[in-house]
């Protein structure tokens, strides 16, 4: 799932809308308050009318929306559901069949095209599921909802703009229930603004085109930071006796300062030795471990989940070619009530974990290394039975 992250962008089309009707109140006001909008800024009554003719409040969209629940899984558990020997399979069809566009989108934007082929598996299952819902029903109905608005508003009007060039119908274009279109799924303003034609017939079709997905995808990803050519993560071998504060994706070192720290590549070969990288360990220091690049960051931008996006990045390099990682033995890990719980004591304590939603996220992750500081317990980030009793 593709959430936006073009910040000015988002905060030109939304400030004057946002602020003057904000969210909320009766549908029907607000709609006419889009309408309004979309006249004041240049659009034609009859057009604007047209195009909010159908649109309609999903409740549906809200219920998946609050129940985002597969991120509450292990990276262990979840990479072993989403990486199957089907998607690996088919996979490297795909980089056979589409081997021509993903060269053609390595060297125009530098981006590896495990890394096209792993998002779009990950997305859309190579296009196979794409969503059912009405996309401007899903885009208006959690504009509507107030835990997001600016997020969702502004994806209205560059929806709109795409109905004027004639690539979007309200009535019938479906996709992902947070509004989001296509092979790779991208959001309206998005396409708009980056959206490439991969197969040169003079449009962008990401529903239906492979090549325009792919090329959208690696655009994207170039403007989002995608450093050309580098790479993005590798396993690792850590050792036994390591200063475990000085893991996680907020710390960094050199290749070389954490080879002198006898950290080692495992099935693959280390970076260059001058690149930053930070040792992410999804689930402690007894559970797999990986070195990550700068490239890593951008995944982040994707997508803000992280066991979505360290599952992402070590599926492309499956699919470039690296082993299966190594589980080890890590501890359990905490059920969504005692994870809501070990978040209570955090905010108690003075941090910012974000929603108190069960969620591992990097926030939570962050602040339980400094309570794991604090306590004198090996600071790995990962929350365990001992760490919320001592808590």
């Amino acid at each position: 799932m593709r959430f936006p992250i073009l910040a000015a962008t988002l905060l030109a089309f939304s400030t004057t809308g946002a602020l003057a009707q904000g969210c909320g109140g009766n549908f029907n006001t607000f709609v006419n308050g889009l309408k309004h909008e979309a006249i004041a800024n240049g659009t034609p009554r009859q057009t604007v009318n047209r195009f909010f003719k159908s649109v309609k409040l999903d409740p549906k969209v809200i219920r998946m929306d609050r129940a985002q629940g597969v991120f509450r899984m292990t990276f262990t558990d979840f990479s072993r559901r989403i990486i199957s020997k089907s998607r690996m399979v088919r996979g490297k069809k795909n980089a056979k069949k589409y081997r021509s566009v993903l060269k053609r989108a390595q060297k125009t934007y530098g981006v590896d095209p495990a890394v096209i082929l792993a998002f779009w598996a990950l997305e859309t299952d190579y296009g196979a599921v794409q969503g059912n819902f009405n996309t401007l029903n899903a885009l208006v109905t959690l504009a509507h909802d107030c835990r997001r608005p600016e997020l969702f508003r502004p994806q209205i009007f560059s929806a709109l703009a795409l109905y004027k060039l004639g690539d979007f119908d309200p009535a019938t274009t479906t996709g992902a229930w947070a509004g989001e279109i296509g092979m790779v799924q991208m959001l309206p303003d998005d396409i708009l603004n980056l959206g490439i034609d991969g197969d040169n017939d003079g449009y962008v079709r990401l529903k239906t085109s492979a090549p325009d997905a792919i090329m959208t995808a690696a655009n994207m990803l170039k403007t989002l930071g995608w450093r050309a050519n580098e790479p993005w993560l590798i396993e690792v071998k850590i050792p036994k006796h390591m200063r475990w504060r000085d893991t996680g994706i907020d710390h960094q070192k050199t290749v070389a300062e954490w080879q002198k720290l006898g950290v080692r590549a495992r099935g693959v070969k280390m970076p260059n030795a001058r690149l930053k990288a930070s040792i992410v360990l999804p689930q402690g220091r007894f559970g797999p471990a990986f070195m990550a690049l700068p490239n890593f960051d951008v995944y982040f931008k994707w997508n803000q989940s992280y066991v979505y996006v360290t599952t992402a990045a070590y599926f492309a390099t499956r699919l470039a070619g690296a082993p299966v990682f190594d589980a080890r033995n890590p501890d359990p890990s905490l059920s969504g009530n005692d994870m809501k719980a070990l978040q209570r004591k955090l905010v108690k304590r003075g941090y910012d974990v974000g929603k108190i939603d069960g969620i591992l996220g990097a926030r939570t992750r962050e602040a339980i290394q400094k309570e794991q500081i604090r306590l004198g317990l090996p600071a790995d980030s990962w929350p365990t039975k001992a760490l919320l009793k001592r808590l």
